[in-house]
């Protein structure tokens, strides 16, 4: 299925400006119609899977219990 500019920037999170860019430079390959740039939507879903797996693993780091201090001497 291929993206305008516009659903690209919005289903990534990012700037029209920067997808834009991306496009110009070479980074985010894109096929011109003769009016407007389309997108492959396929080309993004390593990143959607890279994504949901660094999520995962801040989330697995934020719910990892802090362990006992070993320092710590009993003052009794």
């Amino acid at each position: 299925m291929y993206l305008t500019m516009e659903e690209t920037a919005d289903q990534l999170g990012m700037p029209l400006e920067q997808v834009r860019r991306y496009v110009l430079n070479g980074k985010i390959r894109a096929v011109h119609d003769g009016n407007d740039w389309l997108i492959n939507e396929d080309q993004f879903s390593l990143y959607f899977e890279q994504l949901k797996l660094l999520k995962q693993q801040i989330d697995d780091w934020r719910n990892e219990p802090i362990p006992p201090d070993r320092d710590i001497k009993d003052e009794d």
